[in-house]
């Protein structure tokens, strides 16, 4: 994507943005190989250039927070964070340096997002790179969940044109049922980087070790492992029971990406967690993410 791709001589641009700019937070999107990009598609202009702000926002913090830098470097790199989202809140004298900063300054302003929840997604990050998430409590995993999951989906539904209670409600639920998937997702991966994010008093009552490695062997895991995906489930069941109450175009695109997580947690639920398949990627198709997306819309 340039920005010739985008600008034309008679129409103006998505959000009044530097075409330069637009390009930029897209390929950003693109070059991280997500299908978040193929499925904001749908949106209007307007509403797809917010998103692909908001992901390339998410993007850029969180390879802060995974990055190899030291401590101190990526602590300050956040907190730097903090501050250019205060500076987009404030008065508005000087241009802003980034691209980034200009489209996410414009969907901002476009869409009435709130500065409380751009901070939660950096203090996310920050839980994750202050030291590895290890065995957390109930209380430390949710308020995880919240931060780099529902706080995302706050923003995007209202980008998607859900700016209600009942908005904040789907956020709330289905960015915990995502998060969940992942985290059951990546086990393995997770371990790797020493962290493990299976709540400690699951592991303690199915005897399986805090330790991030040992744990892939135990075999209480699977016991663990079916507790979440239960609760993530029933996250899922909540969100879509209330899209009914939002604008139904407006729920789509959080519809098509909870049936695509849907169907990720029923294929890991099929595979299992015991040691022999833990490895195994789960594998779904867009037969299986369209089974689920028609089954979100029954009671």
């Amino acid at each position: 994507m340039t920005a010739q791709d985008i600008q034309t001589h008679n129409q103006p641009t998505p959000l009044g943005c530097d075409p330069a700019d637009l390009a930029w937070v897209e390929n950003t999107v693109k070059q991280a190989g997500t299908s978040f990009a193929a499925g904001m598609k749908i949106l209007p202009p307007m509403r797809r250039y917010g998103m692909f702000a908001i992901y390339a926002f998410c993007r850029v913090v969180d390879d802060i927070a995974d990055g190899n830098a030291p401590l101190a470097e990526r602590t300050q790199a956040l907190d730097e964070w903090h501050a250019r989202i205060a500076r987009l809140y404030g008065p508005q004298s000087a241009p802003q340096p980034e691209p980034l900063e200009r489209v996410l300054l414009a969907t901002i302003n476009f869409f009435a997002l709130r500065q409380a929840d751009f901070t939660a997604v950096i203090d996310g990050m920050m839980m994750d790179t202050q030291s590895a998430i290890v065995a957390p409590d109930e209380a430390t995993l949710d308020l995880y969940c919240d931060r780099v999951a529902s706080a995302v989906g706050r923003l995007s539904v209202r980008i998607f044109g859900e700016c209600s209670d009942n908005g904040d409600k789907v956020a709330y639920h289905l960015g915990r049922a995502l998060q969940l998937t992942n985290i059951l997702r990546d086990i393995p991966e997770d371990a790797a980087r020493g962290r493990l994010y299976l709540p400690s008093d699951l592991l303690e009552r199915f005897y399986v070790p805090r330790d991030a490695v040992k744990a892939l062997d135990a075999p209480g895991l699977e016991g663990v492992c079916r507790i979440l995906a239960t609760r993530a489930q029933d996250h899922f069941r909540i969100a879509f029971v209330t899209m009914k109450a939002c604008n139904g175009r407006a729920m789509l695109p959080a519809r098509i990406m909870g049936a695509s997580y849907e169907a990720i947690l029923k294929a890991l639920c099929k595979r299992g967690w015991s040691a022999a398949v833990l490895r195994q990627r789960p594998s779904t198709t867009l037969l299986d993410k369209a089974k689920w997306f028609s089954l979100s819309y029954l009671p």
